[in-house]
C-alpha cells in the first residue's frame, strides 16, 4: 500500500516541500530510502524501525521503499524521521492516511519512540507557510520557536505514540501560540553600556558617528588601550531590532543550532568576535553543505575582528564582496547558496608589529 505525507527541507534559508512517499509491498523484507539521502537520512531506517516497535505498533515484515521527492534535491539531517514513521503507519493502515495528508511532519526519532528537537525549525515552518501548509507537527522542545511563525497551527509532540493518537482522534494536540511582539519587548536585555567607559572621548565619538551612519570602523591603539572594551559596547548604542529583523536573525541562529534554551527569539543585536585563527569557511560560511559563517551570524549586528593583521589574507579578502553587497554567496559543486550579511564591521589593531629590541653589543 502507498502513503504520502509531507515534510520540509532547507537549501540555505530557502525551503522546499518534500513528499515522503512510502510503499509497503510483498517481497523479501527490506527497508530502502531513495531520493539523494545523506548518511543521517539513510540511518533513519534503524531509528524508525526501533521507534515504531517500541511505541507499540507493528513494523511490517515486508519490502518498504521510501522516496523523498523531489529526487534531485539533496536531503540531509534527521528532520524526516517523524514523516517516514507516519508514512509507514499510514501505509499499513495503523493511522488514517487522509488525516496524515493535512500535516507537515518535522522531527528526529529516538529508539524508544520519543521525538527529539532539531535545528532550523523556524525557517522550516516559515517555508511551510509560504507553500500553504497550515498545520505542522514539530518536536515539543521546538514548539515555542516554531510558533514565532504566525497563522500556522504548531502542534508540539513528545513521542510517536502521541502523534499516532492525535491522527486517530484518540488524543488531541492543541496548537501552541506565542505573542511575538511581547517576546521581543520582554527579551530585550541591557547589555554592556558605553557609559561604563571613562575617558576615551574621541574613540566614543567615532563609534557614535559610525553607529549613526551604519559605517564600518577600524581602531588603532597600543595593547590595553581599550579597543576591545569599546567594541563590545557598540551594539548597545545601535537601535533595537525590529520584529522583522529579529525573525531574520533568529532563522540564521536556528539553522546553526545556536538558539538559547528557553529563548526562542533573538532580541538583541548580535556581536560576533571570532579568533584570528578562524578559517575562511568559518568566517564567511561554507562546508560540503554550505552553512552560515560568522559574517551571517552577525547579521543586523556587529562583526568584530580583533588583531586584524593576524587574520589570514584570504579570509580578509573574502569579506570584500559580502561587505559591499550585504549578503554572501557560497558556491560549491553541488550548491550555490545566498546568506544575508548586513553587518557593521569593526576592526582593531596595534600601530605596528612587534619589534624585537636590539641587544647592546
Amino acid at each position: 500500500m502507498l502513503a504520502i505525507v509531507k515534510s520540509i527541507t532547507l537549501h540555505g534559508l530557502e525551503g522546499y516541500i518534500v513528499q515522503v512517499e512510502v510503499d509497503v509491498s510483498n517481497g523479501l523484507p527490506s527497508f530502502e530510502i531513495v531520493g539523494l539521502p545523506d548518511t543521517a537520512v539513510r540511518e533513519a531506517r534503524d531509528r524508525v524501525r526501533a521507534a515504531i516497535k517500541n511505541s507499540g505498533f507493528d513494523f511490517p515484515n515486508s519490502k518498504i521503499t521510501v522516496n523523498l521527492a523531489p529526487a534531485d534535491l539533496k536531503k540531509e539531517g534527521p528532520v524526516y524521521d517523524l514523516a517516514i514513521a507516519a508514512g509507514i503507519l499510514a501505509a499499513t493502515s495503523q493511522v488514517d492516511q487522509t488525516v496524515c495528508s493535512k500535516y507537515a511532519f518535522i522531527g528526529e526519532l529516538s529508539l524508544e519512540g520519543s521525538v527529539r528537537p532539531i535545528n532550523g525549525v523556524l525557517p522550516l515552518v516559515a517555508e511551510a507557510k509560504k507553500h500553504g501548509i497550515q498545520e505542522v507537527i514539530v518536536p515539543w522542545k521546538n514548539t515555542s520557536e516554531a510558533a514565532l511563525v504566525q497563522d500556522v497551527d504548531i502542534l508540539g509532540t513528545g513521542s510517536l505514540s502521541q502523534v499516532a493518537a492525535h491522527l486517530q482522534g484518540e488524543e488531541v494536540i492543541y496548537p501552541h501560540r506565542e505573542n511575538v511582539e511581547d517576546l521581543l519587548v520582554k527579551g530585550q536585555e541591557k547589555g554592556l553600556d558605553m557609559s561604563d567607559v571613562h575617558g576615551q572621548q574621541a574613540a566614543k565619538r567615532a563609534l557614535e558617528v559610525a553607529a549613526a551612519g551604519g559605517h564600518n570602523i577600524l581602531m588603532l591603539g597600543s595593547p590595553g588601550s581599550g579597543k576591545t572594551m569599546l567594541a563590545k559596547r557598540l551594539p548597545g548604542i545601535l537601535p533595537c531590532l525590529s520584529l522583522t529583523e529579529a525573525l531574520e536573525v533568529t532563522k540564521i541562529h536556528s539553522l546553526t543550532g545556536m538558539l538559547s534554551q528557553g529563548k526562542p527569539l533573538v532580541t538583541s543585536r548580535p556581536f560576533r568576535s571570532p579568533h584570528h585563527t578562524i578559517s575562511t569557511a568559518g568566517l564567511v560560511g561554507g562546508g560540503r553543505f554550505p552553512r552560515p559563517g560568522e559574517i551571517s551570524l552577525a547579521h543586523y549586528g556587529v562583526l568584530f575582528l580583533d588583531e586584524l593583521p593576524e587574520f589570514r589574507r584570504d579570509s580578509l579578502e573574502a569579506l570584500r564582496q559580502p561587505l559591499e553587497d550585504s549578503q554572501v554567496t557560497i558556491s560549491r559543486i553541488n550548491a550555490s547558496i545566498n546568506y544575508p550579511a548586513r553587518i557593521m564591521f569593526a576592526g582593531a589593531m596595534n600601530p605596528c608589529p612587534f619589534v624585537r629590541e636590539t641587544q647592546p653589543s
